[in-house]
């Protein structure tokens, strides 16, 4: 135990015949291998074997993921599609279906709470099972982590990379090893060893900023973190820093966090198209995305205290943040807060980007106005609004102002979880 350190650090057991080969403690991290375009291989059997690029929506131009035949030649994430072109002619460009990969995802997340309650969703195409009191019931780490291997491709039909150790970033540096279709098992005894000579910035976690750190205290492997005194990292980073110090040596003490706590906000966002001056546009998007906004909010039953306005502009967001008159779901109000928002604080400057994000979240709840006959009504009419559109499709009735909306595909939520508020495609 490290003075003022939060967590207990894991004791290491060496394998001891006489307990069956069980470890003290034995996590798992399934990361699926190039996730989206391996779905897309999957529903379009003919593209297997073939490069493939993933890209949001049919215009899009950047590529969001893609599949191992095609970064062996070379396409990246995050490169545009015509120079993934130059690199990959015969290039298959998919357009993102993310509602499928959520379903899909969601699908491989309740597999594994099969074979252990303890299941951290990392995200759409990674989580960590925390396998230590199911050994004796499904037997060795080993056993276990071959198990969850074919428990992902019988729930999904492609298959998964596996790291196995005795702590979480080990494990997941375990993960991309041997990827696609891997598996690697790292013992917790030998983990010190096996990172020795590991770059600090291979281990998730360690940003560059926290690299460049280490680097200016002579720290740029793994092996070299014991000669640093844990109080320099703890003086820096807190909590953080002793965590890291501990990663580096194989003794991550992270838990598995399986509890998701309750959003502080529901949020969203569009790029416009470059350099957009025209006020009708700006006021569609940002209609756009009040009613989206709304529609999860009403979803979750949960209503917005406050509400945050922002556009992007070459020099930066503009933002407000606006108290409301009383808490609301509703995108009418949301979006007449932005048309004032854009009378106050919008010069005409070129803009980039939108965002709306409700803030300080309650549940639905308050007592309305005894006399406010509209608010019923505007209530009445966004219930039969979500049940035609949870039924027939994301706006298939909408204000008539959002006909000319921007047509780009959902993304899924960097915070997506397999259900609850979370479980969210943005």
């Amino acid at each position: 135990m490290i003075a003022g350190h939060e967590f207990s650090p894991p004791r290491v057991m060496k394998r001891d015949k006489k307990s069956g080969g069980w470890w003290q403690r034995a996590i798992v991290l399934v990361d699926m291998n190039a996730f989206f375009a391996s779905i897309e291989q999957l529903k379009n059997p003919e593209w297997r074997g073939r490069p493939v690029a993933i890209t949001n929506g049919r215009v899009g131009t950047t590529i969001i993921t893609c599949s191992y035949e095609a970064r062996a030649y070379g396409v990246r994430t995050g490169m545009r599609l015509r120079v993934a072109r130059e690199h990959c002619p015969e290039l298959i460009q998919a357009p993102s279906r993310p509602e499928i990969y959520a379903r899909i995802s969601s699908r491989i997340m309740r597999s594994l709470e099969e074979i252990t309650p303890e299941v951290e969703v990392f995200s759409v195409d990674e989580a960590f099972l925390d396998i230590t009191s199911v050994q004796r019931l499904h037997g060795s780490p080993v056993e276990i982590a071959r198990r969850v291997k074919r428990q992902v491709l019988a729930a999904s039909g492609i298959p998964c990379s596996v790291g196995l150790s005795g702590d979480k970033t080990t494990a997941k540096y375990a993960a991309k090893l041997n990827k696609p279709d891997g598996f690697t098992v790292i013992p917790p005894w030998v983990a010190k060893e096996r990172l020795e000579e590991v770059p600090v910035t291979e281990l998730c976690g360690i940003n560059r900023g926290v690299g460049d750190f280490l680097a200016a205290h002579g720290v740029t492997r793994c092996g070299q973190m014991g000669r640093l005194p844990v109080s320099v990292l703890a003086a820096r980073f807190g909590n953080l820093g002793r965590r890291i110090w501990l990663m580096c040596q194989g003794e991550d003490p992270e838990p598995i966090i399986t509890r998701v706590s309750p959003p502080k906000t529901i949020g969203h966002g569009k790029v416009v198209p470059p350099g957009t001056t025209d006020r009708q546009t700006i006021e569609t998007f940002l209609h756009h995305m009040s009613e989206k906004v709304a529609a999860r909010l009403r979803r979750h039953r949960m209503e917005g205290h406050r509400l945050f306005i922002g556009v992007r502009s070459d020099q930066g967001w503009i933002g407000t943040k606006q108290r409301l008159e009383r808490p609301t779901d509703d995108g009418q109000v949301l979006f007449y807060w932005c048309r004032h928002f854009l009378d106050r604080q919008w010069r005409g400057e070129p803009l980039h980007q939108v965002q709306v994000t409700a803030l300080s979240l309650a549940p639905v709840g308050m007592q309305q106005s005894l006399f406010d006959l509209s608010g019923t009504r505007r209530m009445a009419l966004n219930s039969v609004q979500d049940q035609i559109n949870g039924r027939y499709g994301e706006f298939a009735i909408a204000p008539a102002t959002l006909l000319k909306r921007s047509q780009m595909p959902n993304v899924i939520a960097p915070s997506w979880k397999p259900e609850g508020v979370r479980e969210t495609v943005l």
